[in-house]
């Protein structure tokens, strides 16, 4: 697809339209969420700040899909309500949902007035009008400070040289282990030492043959919070710097995705475990010893009785060739609806979410690392379950998440072809020929 050529959305939303029509009746009804005496507690601002954002009275409807980060985004919404007098509430529907809410909404229904765009979607929503442009009401904002953010996440909103989303939150990956499984095993806790050669070896250390507990695990998806890490480290690429090819011909590439390759033979769960259990699940019941995960699964991670008092946090391993240990890390985006009927009062609470005082609540709140410079030592201070250092000594070296305006077409297809790698039933050397020569096709498309 050309660049600036509108896509047509209407085409099979019928169902994506009746369950956006179903999240307007569920957001707009039901008391507010922002009534709990902490939140209010927390609303230092509000005294005698009615209507400086303009809304029309009406309740603001947000979108997200982590209801892991709900209770403290609640509390900033909270603040902004006492300052500004505007309402908001902020509905949580599950990943694959969400788009097809947002879709339905692109094609003719109502969209939610404020919701978070992902790197795999942003360019399509900007290039067909969907999102409201931001740029006037940034260069007039006195909150903002864009020259805080991270330039490639604010990047990734820009199009033809406006911007679509203010800057959410960073992630990063780093490692989880069992601390209870290296010491029945007599094994060192993983460190800043550690290599990927490192890691193999403790995976067959930690692996029993009769397959009740496995080194570690990973499933075709785990993309950014797995084998992408791998490839990075070890010199290869998933994409092009120019978006236009695919990476996964470049021998370092290859010869990551083969160590990938012995780590899912030998030292993971089979394919079929793996496809009825989810890998955190897995770390959970103890029947894994180590797992790569974001730092978006703080939430849950430190609410699980069993993993909080097993397990510790470590930063990924380097590879002993490059000597780079790497995460790949990504940043959500606010966004605001182009057909909203609040845009004032919309604009506000973006505004509000991606200002100093903002970002710093929602590092200290634990709702995520903030993608304002300097203000995540919050984040890490939100829990003492784990020591959440690792995760921001992995931002010393990072790859933003590959990206292209058809991200999602790619990357469901390097699922389905590792998917063969995974079962055996190809080798990965060809599985990444194969996944090269379609995302060629895909990209040339573009």
């Amino acid at each position: 697809m050309k660049r600036g050529m509108k896509k047509t959305w209407k085409k099979g939303f019928a169902g994506a339209a009746a369950m956006m029509m179903a999240f307007s009746v569920c957001a707009c009804s039901g008391g507010s969420q922002n009534s709990n005496p902490q939140a209010q507690a927390g609303s230092s601002q509000g005294d005698g700040a009615a209507s400086q954002g303009g809304g029309n009275g009406k309740t603001l409807n947000v979108a997200i899909w982590d209801s892991g980060q709900k209770a403290g985004l609640d509390q900033i919404i909270a603040d902004y309500t006492a300052a500004t007098g505007n309402k908001a509430e902020i509905q949580v529907v599950t990943w694959d949902q969400y788009w097809t809410l947002l879709e339905a909404g692109a094609s003719g229904g109502d969209l939610p007035d404020v919701f978070w765009m992902h790197s795999n979607e942003a360019e399509r929503y900007m290039r067909n009008d969907i999102l409201m442009d931001l740029t006037d009401r940034i260069a007039s904002s006195q909150k903002l400070e864009m020259d805080k953010f991270p330039e490639e996440i604010k990047t990734l909103y820009q199009y033809d040289g406006k911007t679509y989303a203010i800057p959410k939150d960073v992630d990063t990956i780093a490692l989880f282990y069992n601390k209870t499984l290296f010491d029945e095993a007599g094994l060192s806790y993983p460190d800043d030492t550690w290599t990927w050669d490192d890691y193999y070896d403790a995976a067959v250390a930690l692996t029993k043959e009769d397959g009740s507990q496995y080194g570690t695990a990973m499933s075709p998806t785990n993309n950014q919070d797995g084998w992408m890490n791998m490839v990075y480290s070890m010199g290869g690429k998933v994409i092009s710097e120019d978006k236009k090819s695919s990476g996964f011909d470049d021998p370092a590439t290859v010869k990551a995705m083969e160590y990938v390759d012995r780590l899912v033979k030998d030292r993971m769960p089979p394919a079929s475990v793996m496809a009825e259990n989810a890998n955190d699940v897995m770390l959970g019941s103890g029947k894994i010893a180590m797992l790569p995960l974001g730092s978006w699964m703080i939430a849950p991670m430190k609410s699980h009785e069993y993993i909080s008092q097993n397990c510790a946090v470590a930063v990924l391993p380097k590879d002993a060739a490059t000597g780079r240990r790497i995460s790949i890390y990504n940043g959500l985006g606010w966004a605001v609806s182009a057909k909203t009927e609040n845009p004032d009062a919309a604009w506000a609470l973006v505004e509000w979410f991606g200002s100093k005082e903002g970002q710093t609540r929602q590092a200290e709140l634990g709702v995520s690392m903030s993608a304002y410079e300097g203000v995540s030592d919050g984040w890490k201070k939100n829990t003492d379950v784990f020591d959440l250092q690792p995760f921001l000594d992995m931002r010393q070296d990072v790859v933003f998440r590959p990206y292209s305006s058809s991200t999602v077409t790619w990357e469901n297809q390097i699922t389905e072809d590792l998917k063969e790698a995974w079962n055996g039933s190809r080798s990965m050397a060809d599985t990444c020929k194969a996944i090269a020569e379609h995302m060629n096709q895909i990209l040339s498309e573009e």
